[in-house]
């Protein structure tokens, strides 16, 4: 039998109380059985003292962010004057240069040994997916090396359609195919560079092409694609629904407690895990 495993993991945990929410009741109630944990947002703490106790066997990863929120370093390349993070994928992929690369080392370092205080992250990724740069990724995974975090997320995605036009005729779409686009040609080169620092990755993504657009289908579509040994991460942004938020991601919030999609993939051959079993 060909061992294929998946893993759903919910990014942008610690933003904001609605993702804490979401990551609680996907863990309780659904399979939700992994999490990226920003540290740079103030909801960082109600992720580590009322989220993560109930949720024992979580596997807690760490999702580096030079994008969004207030760094935790002095990095004026990255923020405007208050603090505030001001970068973008293309900033950051025109703008290397080391003093650059200083910075962003010195900000991940602060986010890494933060997490460190409390818990020992299982895997690392970052926010916006801007480590698939290739000077960032090595940045990232030669931190991942001295820290001790054995995974590192990859980005090759099968290209795969879910037959249905409306998914496909909008702004979201198109801007996902250049972001698969990038993906792609990075990620060769990236997993070269993560086995030379000895880490171990994920073999296939699923939430690219379809980012801001996930559903069961999106999800079906992407494991037909795949039929040989492999590790399978599905990225989905889950928000809890409350009156205030309502958005793509609060529909992705209910893909986590869909035992009818757990079960179709499980008949499809994977078996449901996450980091820590690996």
């Amino acid at each position: 039998m060909i061992n294929k495993n998946f893993i759903m993991n919910a990014d942008c945990f610690g933003m904001s109380s609605s993702d804490n929410k979401a990551v609680l009741e996907g863990y309780v109630n659904g399979f939700l059985t992994s999490a990226s944990l920003c540290t740079n947002f103030e909801y960082f703490e109600d992720a580590i003292n009322n989220v993560l106790p109930d949720c024992q066997n979580l596997s807690v990863g760490i999702q580096l962010n030079i994008t969004k929120g207030m760094a935790l370093t002095d990095c004026p390349l990255l923020t405007d004057e208050r603090g505030n993070f001001n970068s973008g994928f293309i900033y950051l992929l025109q703008k290397k240069s080391p003093e650059l690369a200083g910075q962003i080392e010195q900000e991940f370092r602060a986010q890494i040994e933060k997490l460190l205080a409390v818990l020992k992250p299982t895997h690392i990724c970052s926010v916006d997916d801007i480590h698939i740069i290739p000077y960032i990724f090595e940045i990232v995974a030669k931190l991942a090396q001295e820290y001790g975090i054995k995974f590192i997320r990859t980005h090759y995605e099968e290209l795969y359609f879910v037959p249905k036009f409306t998914k496909h005729l909008n702004l979201t779409y198109l801007s996902n195919i250049v972001k698969w686009i990038f993906c792609k040609s990075f990620t060769n080169k990236n997993k070269i560079v993560a086995s030379k620092y000895s880490l171990k990755t994920n073999d296939f993504i699923v939430g690219i092409l379809y980012s801001n657009l996930m559903d069961i289908h999106s999800i079906e579509y992407a494991l037909k694609e795949i039929n040989q040994e492999s590790i399978v991460e599905c990225i989905i942004h889950p928000k809890k629904y409350d009156n205030s938020i309502k958005d793509s991601h609060t529909k992705e919030f209910s893909l986590t407690l869909d035992k009818n999609l757990e079960e179709r993939i499980k008949k499809a051959g994977f078996t449901v895990t996450n980091y820590n079993n690996l």
